[in-house]
C-alpha cells in the first residue's frame, strides 16, 4: 500500500461542517483538497492512508463551484473592445475585481469593431488560469460583426460583416486569427453560415446564435451542423410566434439531435428579460439556461457616460443604453446579482441557480472535467479547481432562502499557504483547526484546464 509521501507531500485541506454542491444536490459531507485538486476521501484514507493537515469550519455554508461568465464586454472603467496600450492590464483588472462576485473564469467578450481592434485585442488577450491574482480566461467571446442588421442592438452598423468570400476567410480577414477563441456569435440567417458554423465547430470553438431575424428551421440547421449556445435569448432575435417561434423555438424543438444539448445565455438583472419570460425559458428547458451577465466597463462604476466598444453608453440607474436613446446595451449586473435574481424570479432551487453559473457553462464548454464541478478525480495533469463557500441569508434558522448581497469580500487560500502544516496521523495530534471563512473562499492550484 502506498504511503501519503510516495503519492505527494503537498499538505492536504479538510472543509468540515459545510455543504457541497455535487450531483446536483447540497450534500452534507466534507471536502478535502491537495494542490487544488479534489480529493476522493474513501481513495485518500485506504489507498494513502492520508489525513489532513488542517481543518477549515464552515459553519454550515455551502461550497460551490466557481461561477463561468461566458458573456462580459468588461466592467470597473475597462472595455474589452477598446485596443488600449494595455490590454493585458484591463483584461487583469476585471479579472481580479470580478473573483469578489464568485466568477473564477471568464470569457471576455468583442461586440462588433472594426478589424485592427480585433486584431490587437486578440494577439494580447491569452487563455490562462485564475488564481489569487484573479479569474482565469477561458477564451475569447466574439460578439459579431457577422450579425443581423435588423437586430444588431448596440452594435455599430458600420463595423457589420457578411460572408462575403464564402466562410472562413471573411473571419480571418476579420479577426486576424482564431487562436484564444473560445466562442463565437453569429447570425445563422446569412448566407455562406452554414460553412462557418461547421468549420468553427469542427475546430473546437463554441458557435451561439444571436443578434439574428433567423427563423426555427435555419437556426435547427445550425444546431444541426454544430451550433449549441444562443446568445442572450429573447434579446436581439426575432419574438415568439406560435407558428414560427424562431430562435426561442430551438427550447422545444425535436430537431435538436438526441445527444446534443442547446444551451442558451440569460441576462437575469431584472431589466433584460421580465421574470415572466424567464420562467418560461427555465421551465421549457431548465438543464440548458446560462447565466451571463453581459457587463459592460460601467460595472462597477458611477452612473454617467462609457463606452461600450465604438458607441457611447449611459447609465441611468441599473440601465444601460446607447446614449440618447432607449436601447439597451449591456448589463452593469455582476454574476452574484444574477444568480440571486434568477432564483427570486424563478422560484427555482439553490442548486438550480448555482449550477446555472457553474455547471451549465462549463457543460456548453466542455470543461466539465476541471470546472462547474466538485467532481472527485479531475486528471491531475490539467485539473484547476476554484470553488467558493458562500453564505445564505437565513430568515428562519434554515437552509437559506436567497444568497447574501454582502458575499463581496473574497478571502483566497491555496496549499502553498499551509506549507509547514504538520500531517495528522492515527493516534496523533489533530490538525489545526482555522477560522471558517468569512463570506467566500476561493481555492486555486497552479494547473490549468
Amino acid at each position: 500500500m502506498p504511503t501519503n509521501k510516495s503519492v505527494s507531500k503537498a499538505p492536504i485541506t479538510q472543509f468540515v461542517n459545510c455543504r457541497i454542491l455535487r450531483d446536483h444536490k447540497l450534500q452534507r459531507e466534507d471536502l478535502w483538497v491537495r494542490e487544488g485538486r479534489i480529493l476522493d476521501p474513501e481513495k485518500l484514507f485506504f489507498d494513502e492512508e492520508g489525513y489532513a493537515d488542517q481543518r477549515v469550519d464552515c459553519e454550515g455554508l455551502i461550497i460551490a463551484p466557481g461561477f463561468i461568465d461566458v458573456q462580459i464586454n468588461g466592467g470597473y472603467g475597462i472595455d474589452f473592445s477598446q485596443a488600449t496600450s494595455n490590454v493585458r492590464g484591463g483584461v487583469a483588472l476585471v479579472a481580479k475585481k470580478i473573483l469578489e462576485h464568485g466568477v473564477t473564469s471568464f470569457l471576455p467578450t468583442l461586440v462588433t469593431s472594426p478589424p485592427n481592434i480585433y486584431h490587437k485585442v486578440l494577439s494580447e488577450v491569452k487563455v490562462h488560469s485564475g488564481g489569487m491574482e484573479g479569474a482565469g480566461v477561458l477564451g475569447c467571446h466574439l460578439e459579431g460583426p457577422f450579425i443581423s442588421l435588423e437586430k444588431k442592438g448596440a452594435h455599430p452598423e458600420q463595423y457589420l460583416r457578411s460572408f462575403q468570400s464564402g466562410g472562413m476567410l471573411d473571419l480571418i480577414e476579420t479577426y486576424g486569427t482564431l487562436d484564444n477563441v473560445a466562442m463565437v456569435t453569429l447570425a445563422p440567417e446569412l448566407p455562406n453560415s452554414e460553412k462557418v458554423v461547421r468549420e468553427l465547430s469542427q475546430r473546437g470553438i463554441t458557435v451561439s446564435l444571436g443578434h439574428s431575424v433567423a427563423n426555427l428551421s435555419q437556426a435547427e440547421e445550425a444546431v444541426q451542423n454544430g451550433a449549441s449556445f444562443i446568445t442572450h435569448l429573447f434579446n436581439a432575435m426575432l419574438p415568439f410566434h406560435h407558428r414560427d417561434p424562431g430562435i426561442v423555438g430551438l427550447l422545444t424543438s425535436d430537431q435538436v439531435p438526441q445527444d446534443r444539448t442547446v444551451f442558451y445565455g440569460m441576462i437575469a438583472d431584472g431589466i433584460h428579460t421580465n421574470s415572466a419570460a424567464l420562467r418560461i425559458a427555465h421551465r421549457a428547458h431548465p438543464t440548458g439556461l446560462v447565466l451571463v451577465t453581459d457587463a459592460i466597463t460601467a460595472m462597477g462604476l458611477p452612473p454617467g457616460r462609457h463606452t461600450l466598444g465604438q458607441q457611447v453608453i449611459e447609465i441611468q440607474g441599473l440601465h444601460a443604453y446607447v446614449a440618447g436613446t432607449k436601447t439597451l446595451s449591456g448589463s452593469i449586473a455582476t454574476m452574484d446579482m444574477c444568480v440571486r435574481h434568477f432564483k427570486q424570479a424563478s422560484g427555482c432551487s439553490v442548486e438550480e441557480a448555482l449550477e446555472a453559473a457553474s455547471l451549465h457553462p462549463a457543460q456548453l464548454l466542455g470543461i466539465t472535467r476541471c470546472k462547474g464541478t466538485l467532481d472527485y478525480g479531475a486528471d491531475a495533469a490539467s485539473g484547476l479547481f476554484l470553488f467558493m463557500v458562500l453564505s445564505l441569508q437565513t430568515g428562519d434558522g434554515g437552509t437559506g432562502h436567497g444568497f447574501s448581497q454582502q458575499h463581496i469580500r473574497c478571502h483566497y487560500s491555496t496549499d502553498r499557504d499551509h506549507g509547514g502544516a504538520t500531517r495528522a496521523r492515527g493516534g496523533g495530534e489533530s490538525p489545526p483547526q482555522v477560522p471558517p471563512p468569512r463570506l467566500m473562499t476561493v481555492v486555486t492550484a497552479s494547473s490549468w484546464c
